[in-house]
């Protein structure tokens, strides 16, 4: 309920905005008499506290002057209205209003959203007619298509490795076996992380995606030696009895490797730790239930489909079984290929032969291609998280200074009307203005919008999530065409989707330069001059100084000693100023309630704003002691009036004033534009002022305290995988050999991301450090197998030879298995895609040369390390050492 005050009747009647504020508050009232009991009944006692009308409040007095009744009509007009608009909303170039819907931390996006779309229609038709409810800006359009590409990720890997161990094995029996262990693990999985209340989201799906092709390798190896053991015309019960326990203790150790590389995840802080803790638990659950299961379910699985069943096996020279069937084509597709596979395993032991017969050739060249490849990483470039294309973008606005909102508002028009130009119409869903100050207490805490106030918005566009170019491109060419045609405002994207939004902790941009000290006008100076080199630095770009401290102002100075002679104080005219420029809802709230909804309605009293169009407007305001007989005094007689400027964003950190200089990053790596800031912070320092520091924070220090826990968590999990294998073997010697496949791994990692040029990355580093688990775990199969060659009597060559060639199907069917798995993640494919592409690439990369490391580097540092013939299980370090000719010369 408005009341419009006019300054020259209250004038003329003697009266200030005050006097009206109060008489309000006084005669309209919300509050019970009580009950009276009168004969034999209780009556409710009404007061006429309050009109029924809105039109009775112009009725009410405010004073009595020479017997004469001044009412609120005399002065002002009430009328049923709204406050002065601060805030307005525009949806695809139409007025409208906003209402965001947030959710608690332990909500689900997708079911806060389905339950607030089924409100809808019942909503609606609550509303008039010409109302339409619209849901805008859907963040579960972009977690329902990222976690349908998770899926779609996964099922594809299943299909994918499920062939490869078809032609492998040749029996649909075997690869059904194998098949069903994947989603058994992964029910298995998905049960303990509910029971660690965790919930199915894109970043558990992302583990158990990824770990499709580890939970192959437990299944695979088990069946594979099954198979190898019936080659040897064992019993089918005997078989499996055998094929299980050869590998029961290599396959729990290898288990437990892959599981322990992921205890860095858990040693992470902050949002890292958050993302990425769910993805390692689902890996780590679903492999533990992989060895529960191969232990348990697969051996019964295969008793029960082979049970009856003729066996087959072709010999390892290639030599079909003549009892095999003819007509089966997944064993005629088997048979050619095992032929081939015959030869590649003749050239393989071929080609190691020569390796052990060279060992110091291949040291050199492996330590030379570790070298190279050191030379590469500083090339890769350094990101936190990888961009997502979530087909929606943020783009804010800010004005000069000052700027009214309704002139902001015809800005904004202009700027839709150039997204409209640059982006084909097919592929824009709609564009939302979000502009100025939102109305409310409530909706101004949980707004998101980086400045409040008339100069700043935000426009929100949303493209087609069926077609649409990429987001990106279409941000550099609105950003390159804004900045061109109105050079006096400010631009800067921020991110749209959940990802982005967490990652820079609600900051609207990855570097955050800050310059804090007392000295405020040197800091902003040196914040204007750092902000001007940056942006021209390459790949920084929406380079802008958060704070705004140049806001046109008008100060009123008070002469306090006229005042005081005139029998005001300052408060008296701060008070008055107060209701008639921002209303009387700021200082004395009042409401009013309506009889016929039973809803209150504040009551404020203001000058209406166009009338206070001028200085002197303004300085003929009303001011006095409210109810005080003697007459009010107008602003102009005790106050002069003088423009001049203000801060209208004002930051601190640990209670210093700071200056905020944020930079975009576009085209170019993170860690790359950080790297040319720390240079230029590292210029600026001498010339602050004392009792000044300038910080580089944001993203940039979130993804060096990540890398640096990632780095230092990885060497930990090499250490314990260590430790745990000297266990196993009881030797420090054979997990130094194991280890020596993990350098190849790590040079995998650096040159397929160099070649796909991919940033090394969390995710990328989530990938290096699955590569380094699988690549351990065939390492000790290949070391175990020939440990017991050893035991039998052949010497250190011989062995390492013959394992090679033994173990040469089961090391590639788990290399092959993972990367193959890896391979629809790799490509990156579908909405948010890009987030998980780095991982599945990595891990590729990491397993092409780490497998190679296996079955040619491990087995020549076998042979040059082990060089006597038998192994015993009590053998001594001192022995070890001798026999690696390491013992300490006398």
């Amino acid at each position: 309920i408005q009341v419009d005050l006019d300054p020259q009747a209250l004038q003329a009647k003697g009266l200030t905005p005050a006097d009206v504020a109060n008489a309000i508050n006084l005669q309209n009232l919300t509050l019970p008499a009580g009950t009276a009991k009168i004969g034999d009944r209780e009556y409710n006692v009404l007061l006429n506290s309050s009109p029924d009308l809105v039109a009775g409040l112009n009725d009410l007095p405010i004073k009595v002057v020479n017997g004469s009744t001044i009412y609120i009509r005399d002065v002002a007009q009430v009328r049923d209205g709204n406050a002065p608009q601060t805030n307005i909303v525009r949806q695809n170039g139409t007025r409208g209003a906003l209402l965001p819907i947030l959710k608690s931390g332990t909500a689900s996006t997708l079911d806060i959203i389905k339950r607030v779309r089924a409100a809808l229609p019942r909503i609606q038709s609550t509303l008039p007619p010409e109302l339409d409810l619209k849901p805008q800006f859907d963040q579960s359009i972009f977690v329902r298509a990222a976690l349908n590409g998770v899926l779609n990720e996964a099922l594809l890997a299943t299909l994918l490795t499920s062939a490869m161990i078809l032609l492998f094995l040749g029996t649909w029996r075997n690869t059904l076996v194998v098949a069903l262990s994947i989603p058994l693990s992964i029910f298995c999985s998905v049960i303990t992380l509910n029971i660690f209340g965790q919930t199915i989201n894109a970043m558990t799906l992302g583990g158990l995606a990824l770990a499709v092709g580890i939970l192959v390798d437990d299944a695979t190896v088990t069946i594979e030696n099954i198979d190898r053991n019936l080659g040897l015309k064992k019993p089918l019960i005997q078989a499996i009895l055998d094929g299980a326990e050869q590998i029961a203790m290599p396959a729990f150790v290898s288990t437990l490797c892959i599981c322990i590389v992921f205890v860095p995840i858990f040693l992470l802080e902050g949002t890292a730790k958050y993302l990425f803790g769910p993805l390692a638990m689902a890996v780590i659950f679903a492999m533990l239930a992989s060895y529960l299961l191969s232990r348990t379910v697969v051996p019964t699985f295969v008793h029960y489909l082979l049970h009856g069943q003729p066996v087959f096996h072709d010999a390892e020279d290639g030599h079909v079984d003549p009892g095999a069937p003819k007509g089966d084509i997944f064993w005629r597709i088997h048979v050619r290929f095992n032929r081939h596979f015959a030869r590649l395993r003749g050239a393989y032991t071929r080609a190691l032969d020569w390796c052990l017969n060279r060992k110091q050739t291949i040291a050199f060249a492996s330590v030379a291609v570790v070298l190279l490849t050191a030379v590469l990483l500083p090339f890769l470039g350094r990101d936190f998280f990888p961009i997502v294309d979530a087909g929606q973008f943020r783009l804010h606005v800010r004005a000069p200074a000052g700027t009214r909102i309704e002139e902001t508002e015809r800005v904004f028009t202009r700027v839709e009307n150039t997204i409209r130009e640059i982006i084909p119409a097919g592929e824009l869903t709609a564009i939302l203005d979000n502009i100025g100050l939102p109305a409310g207490s409530t909706a101004l805490a949980f707004s998101d919008s980086v400045t409040i106030g008339s100069a700043d918005g935000e426009i929100l566009v949303s493209l087609n999530p069926d077609k649409h170019g990429s987001t990106w491109e279409y941000v550099r060419r609105i950003r390159a065409r804004l900045t061109h045609d109105y050079p006096d405002y400010v631009f800067f994207t921020q991110p749209s989707d959940i990802v982005g939004q967490i990652l820079n902790f609600g900051l609207p941009a990855p570097i955050d330069v800050q310059i804090a000290g007392r000295d405020r006008a040197t800091n902003y100076a040196l914040a204007q001059q750092l902000a001007t080199r940056i942006a021209a630095i390459r790949g920084a770009v929406d380079v802008h100084v958060h704070q705004v401290v140049n806001a046109p102002s008008l100060k009123v100075n008070v002469d306090r000693a006229r005042a005081e002679q005139l029998g005001l104080t300052q408060r008296d005219v701060a008070g008055n100023l107060l209701i008639s420029l921002s209303g009387s809802g700021q200082s004395a709230p009042n409401y009013w309630l309506s009889p016929q909804n039973g809803v209150q309605y504040l009551v404020a009293t203001q000058t209406p704003q166009f009338l206070i169009d001028s200085i002197d407007a303004l300085q003929a305001t009303p001011v006095g002691v409210s109810g005080r007989a003697n007459t009010p005094q107008i602003l102009g007689n005790v106050a002069s009036v003088e423009r001049t400027v203000s801060a209208a964003v004002v930051g601190h950190y640990n209670i210093q004033p700071v200056f905020d200089v944020y930079a975009n990053v576009d085209q170019r790596d993170l860690g790359g534009v950080a790297t040319e800031v720390r240079k230029l912070i590292r210029e600026f320092e001498p010339q602050l002022p004392r009792g000044s520091f300038i910080t580089l924070r944001g993203q940039v220090q979130s993804m060096d305290a990540s890398f640096i826990g990632l780095g230092i968590g990885v060497l930990f999990a090499i250490l314990l995988v260590y430790l745990l294998m000297v266990v196993n073997f009881q030797s420090w010697l054979d997990p130094f050999i194991i280890i020596m496949a993990l350098p190849g791994a790590l040079c995998g990692i650096v040159w397929i991301l160099f070649l796909t040029r991919t940033t090394l990355s969390v995710p990328s580093l989530m990938g290096a450090i699955m590569s380094v688990g699988v690549a351990t775990a065939n390492s000790i199969l290949l070391v175990t197998f020939a440990n017991d060659l050893r035991k039998e009597g052949k010497d250190a060559r011989a062995a390492a030879l013959e394992a090679g060639h033994t173990r040469l199907r089961p090391v590639l069917m788990t290399a092959l298995a993972m990367i193959i798995g890896m391979l629809p993640m790799s490509l990156g494919l579908g909405e948010g895609g890009e987030q998980n592409a780095p991982l599945g690439r990595a891990v590729i990369g990491g397993l092409l040369v780490a497998t190679l490391a296996t079955l040619f580097l491990v087995p020549v540092v076998y042979a040059a390390l082990r060089r006597k013939a038998a192994h015993r299980p009590d053998e001594t370090i001192s022995e070890e050492m001798a026999e690696c000719h390491l013992e300490p010369k006398p």
